[in-house]
Formats: C-alpha cells, structure tokens, sequence
C-alpha cells in the first residue's frame, strides 16, 4: 500500500457523506464541493441541502439520483457545475446558467483544484417526467485538490481493466467506491478495483440507500487482500472526516 504523503502538506481535506453516492468536501482554501448530490435521499442527514455558500458540484451521470438536488441548489449559490456535455445541456434548459460540459480525459483547472473527467461502466439516461432523454456517457472524477490530494470518485459503475490506466495516470490516494451492487459492482468488484487503483484510503458508497443494495463495507474488507483491509473507512451519514 501506498505510504501517506509527507506533513509538509497543507491543512486537509475533509469529507462528509451525505447518503448513496453524494458527498460533500470542504477543501484547504474553504471551498465547498459536492458530487452527486442527491440530499434528500434516505441516508441523508436532516437539512442537508440546505446549504448557503456552494462552489462547485460535480455530477457523473444523468440519473435522478445522482443529478438529485443540482438545479435547484446552483440556481440557488450560483456554484459551478461541472457534468458530461449532453447532462450539462440538459441542466443549463433547467437554468443553470453556470452549468459547464466536458467529456473523458478532460481537465478542468479551477482555484487550485482541478477536476479531471474518467471512464465508467452502466447507463446513464437523464428521467425527465415520463420520458428518458439520452444521457450520454457516465463518467467518474479524479479531483486533485489545493494541497495535492487526490480523490476519485468513481460513479456509478462495474470494475474495468481501465481502472489500473486510472491508478497509473493519476495515482489516486482516496477512492470512492459503490459497493452495494445490483445497479453497480458490489464488494467482490469493488476489491478488484482497489487491487487496480492501489490507494491508501477506500470509501464505500452507493450501498444500503434501499434494500436491494445490501452490499457493505465489512464485506469489502473481508474481500480485500491483507494489506488493504485497513485503508477501508466506514463513514456515517453527516459526520465529516479528515482524509
């Protein structure tokens, strides 16, 4: 496993989930990033898109569930939102005037951080009413931040080979794993990825929001070789951690 990077480093990042696959990251400078905010999913905690002050919120794919609360919470802090191009259309008709397309392997650079789109496995139609609107690719991101940690955040998804092209490329300390199956991989799946990416942090997402996804944590460490079963962190649901 990869060792911590030295404490000349500045101060940390912290990240909080906020159920399924939405968290939020409080970075270095004092800036707010949301992924995926969906915040009013069952897991999220009481108020939790109640948010003032936004900067940026990155979103993977076109489902609800994951779009989730971004339109109404960038018309209301006027945070940059950054998605695949066909999802960042669909979010500017919604009036997001500040929503912003790109596409795989593209970087964007912004206030120190940059934000560099990846690969990721499944469909991703965009639900609007009774129709399904073609939602382009899903998508992770690798987020490298003011202080030079990196986060990927890899989406709704199965494993793929392509994701030791992720570890290799961009070396990612922190991953952000779905884990509860059905609708993406679960633990078994999500132990070969982290044999891929090789990071020293893992977090399990996308698990336990409703009763077919009964994927686990515990169950990815028992998964995991022995050398990283203890870079596993069970987060909870509103309570922020150093990573």
């Amino acid at each position: 496993m990869k060792s911590a990077k030295p404490s000349s480093r500045k101060p940390g990042v912290s990240a909080t989930w906020l159920g399924h696959s939405a968290f939020r990251f409080d970075t270095p400078a004092g800036k707010i990033l949301l992924i995926d905010p969906w915040l009013d999913n069952p897991k999220a905690p009481a108020g939790a898109a109640d948010l003032p002050k936004v900067d940026v919120i990155l979103v993977t794919h076109g489902h609800g569930d994951h779009i989730g609360n971004t339109v109404e919470i960038a018309k209301r802090t006027g945070a940059r939102v950054y998605a695949i191009h066909e999802v960042a259309l669909h979010l500017q008709k919604e009036g997001v005037k500040t929503a912003e397309g790109m596409n795989k392997s593209g970087t964007i650079a912004l206030e120190g951080m940059t934000f560099t789109m990846v690969d990721a496995k499944r469909s991703s139609g965009i639900e609007a009413g009774e129709s399904i609107l073609a939602g382009a690719d899903p998508a992770g991101f690798v987020i490298r931040f003011e202080n030079g940690l990196t986060v990927y955040h890899a989406g709704d998804t199965g494993v793929f080979l392509d994701m030791k092209l992720i570890g290799d490329l961009y070396k990612p300390e922190v991953v952000l794993l779905p884990i509860g199956g059905l609708y993406t991989m679960g633990p078994r799946e999500a132990a070969k990825a982290v044999e891929f990416l090789r990071p020293r942090r893992v977090i399990g997402m996308h698990y336990g929001t409703f009763a077919a996804l009964t994927g686990t944590p515990e169950e990815l460490k028992k998964m995991l070789p022995a050398k990283y079963k203890k870079a596993v962190l069970t987060l909870e649901p509103g309570v922020p951690v150093k990573i």
